[in-house]
């Protein structure tokens, strides 16, 4: 796809973009034109990235270290960000952990640690972003990435679904109050794709069963996210918000 300059003159801000989903959109944002901020715990695999980014074609690349779990951490990113950039255009949530416990066995520190950065981590970044662009009377959009798994249940996943659904509501509750301001809140729910957090399972049997219970057949490959990130973070879709769209296959669809 020729991204041209679709996001010439703007800034996207990226959560977890030290690899995976994260790190394909940095790659799309760059490859479109925009000043790409990086955010993630791994700093180094960040600065690792910035060469290509720029090389994509990215106006200006800053990396950031970032815990989103950690407020202080999410108040000084999008600070200094805003401080290199003036201003943010597009924040993206992406950064996410997941769980293997079935419910019964899982204790809550490892249901708080999921949601802290899923759900809590999420809102706190969307959040900060929001008040700055109400300050400066200025448009922004927000870019939640959601999960087919917010809207289905699979077991051993527990956690990681209910915070799931918690970034699905917390789409269409923030895009309700932020209409206002000209602050638009959408999702992207992508299905199964081969990332770090699943490395290895689609080898697997079961993964190997997974996908033939997915209508089309396979899993997602990375380009499959270019369309809706882009329809998302440009003009095209300025009269959306609250939407959730999901990039899965059919997996939501499938026959029972």
């Amino acid at each position: 796809m020729n991204l041209g300059a679709l996001l010439k003159g703007k800034t996207v801000f990226i959560t977890g973009a030290s690899s995976g989903i994260g790190a394909h959109l940095a790659r799309v944002s760059a490859e479109s034109g925009a000043n790409v901020v990086v955010a993630a715990r791994r700093l180094d695999e960040l600065r690792a990235m910035e060469d290509d980014l720029r090389v994509r074609g990215a106006a200006d690349v800053l990396s950031l270290r970032l815990d989103v779990a950690d407020e202080a951490s999410v108040k000084a990113a999008i600070a200094t960000a805003r401080a290199k950039f003036r201003t943010l255009d597009v924040v993206v949530n992406n950064a996410g952990v997941a769980g293997g416990s079935m419910a019964l066995d899982m204790d809550m520190a490892e249901f708080d640690r999921i949601v802290a950065v899923n759900l809590r981590g999420a809102f706190m970044v969307a959040n900060e972003a929001g008040r700055a662009w109400r300050a400066e009377k200025r448009d922004g959009a927000v870019i939640n990435i959601a999960s087919v798994l917010g809207f289905r249940q699979a077991g051993g996943v527990s956690a990681y679904a209910m915070s799931k659904a918690g970034v699905v509501q917390m789409t269409k509750t923030l895009a309700l109050e932020w209409a206002r301001h000209g602050i638009r809140v959408n999702a992207i729910a992508p299905g199964y794709f081969d990332t770090a957090m699943n490395e290895g399972f689609f080898d697997t049997d079961a993964g190997k069963t997974m996908i033939k219970r997915i209508p089309m057949r396979r899993i997602g490959d990375m380009r499959d996210l270019d369309g809706p990130f882009l329809l998302l973070a440009t003009e095209a879709s300025a009269f959306m918000t609250g939407a959730v769209i999901p990039v899965d296959g059919g997996h939501l669809v499938n026959s029972l």
